[in-house]
């Protein structure tokens, strides 16, 4: 008999797609610091102020199970030892309300060691999440191939939102595809795009980012019609150290092909006025058109 119990399916979201996991055991409890982290500050203060609540709700009642534990009550009953029971969790105090049996001294020992302890945990965590460096990487929404130079290549514009500078940027792009192997499986692979400049020393406004499809891409001769039915997709990340604070930065952003506009081209959003001064305006960031028709030439 399998006394292995069962795990529940995890959904996961990567990028533009839905993944299921199964079979993989995920307690919450070793997780609750990433969880904690990751969630939204208005989530994290309700289950803050729901855990205070409850916290309270319980001594309280503890309290009352008691023979008049609690000295000077007001007002009575559970909303005294509710109150009672706030001040002790904080270690307030204001000594009109005070323990007067041992059973009342015995809760309230217990009531500030817990209130120590979820204070000392909530500081911690509300550190941790003010001191978590965020990055502000802005990635155009679509990625675009067209000629430059002649050569037909793979673009991606990528900004600093918060206009500081990074330092020692680096960048790397990579195709992941459903390939057959020669013994017939379908396995997923991941390839590495190399980008005309992967180091950037100073990255504060924007980096256009640009593979040049040749002979030694994996993307030489694919159309998009096969790469479609490879399931490809593309993934990009870019680092850097914060100039201010002194820590690493990480942004990254994932493809499909439904997103890579093929013959077409970033609208400029960059000018020099007659005064020297460049304009940057990020509302035309995203902003693809279709690209220029040649001149046709006249016979003579």
């Amino acid at each position: 008999m399998d006394t292995k119990t069962e795990c529940k399916p995890r959904a996961h979201r990567f990028g533009d797609r839905d993944v299921v996991t199964y079979g993989l055991k995920h307690p919450w409890g070793a997780n609750a610091y990433h969880v904690f982290l990751k969630m939204r500050w208005w989530q994290f203060f309700a289950i803050a102020a729901l855990t205070f609540l409850a916290l309270n709700t319980l001594f309280a009642g503890l309290y009352l199970l008691g023979t008049a534990p609690i000295a000077n009550q007001n007002p009575g009953g559970f909303w005294g030892a509710f109150f009672f029971s706030v001040e002790t969790l904080a270690t307030v105090g204001y000594g009109d309300m005070h323990p007067d049996t041992l059973y009342g001294h015995v809760v309230a020992t217990a009531e500030i060691f817990v209130g120590m302890v979820n204070v000392a945990l909530a500081t911690g965590m509300i550190f941790a999440r003010f001191s978590r460096p965020r990055a502000l990487i802005q990635f155009s929404d679509q990625a675009v191939v067209h000629p430059v130079n002649g050569r037909q290549t793979l673009t991606i514009r990528a900004a600093n939102a918060r206009q500081n500078v990074i330092l020692e940027a680096s960048a790397r792009l990579r195709l992941i595809r459903s390939e057959l192997t020669q013994e017939g499986q379908m396995i997923r692979r991941i390839h590495d795009l190399q980008l005309i400049r992967e180091q950037q020393p100073m990255f504060m406004f924007g980096w256009t980012l640009m593979h040049v499809i040749n002979e030694t891409s994996p993307l030489w001769g694919a159309s998009a019609e096969e790469l479609s039915r490879q399931d490809a997709g593309l993934i990009l990340t870019l680092s850097g150290i914060d100039e201010t604070t002194s820590q690493p930065m990480q942004g990254r952003k994932t493809y499909d092909l439904s997103q890579v506009q093929w013959n077409k081209r970033y609208r400029d959003f960059m000018h020099v006025d007659d005064e020297g001064v460049t304009h940057l305006n990020f509302n035309h960031f995203h902003s693809v058109e279709a690209l220029p028709e040649e001149p046709t030439r006249r016979r003579g």
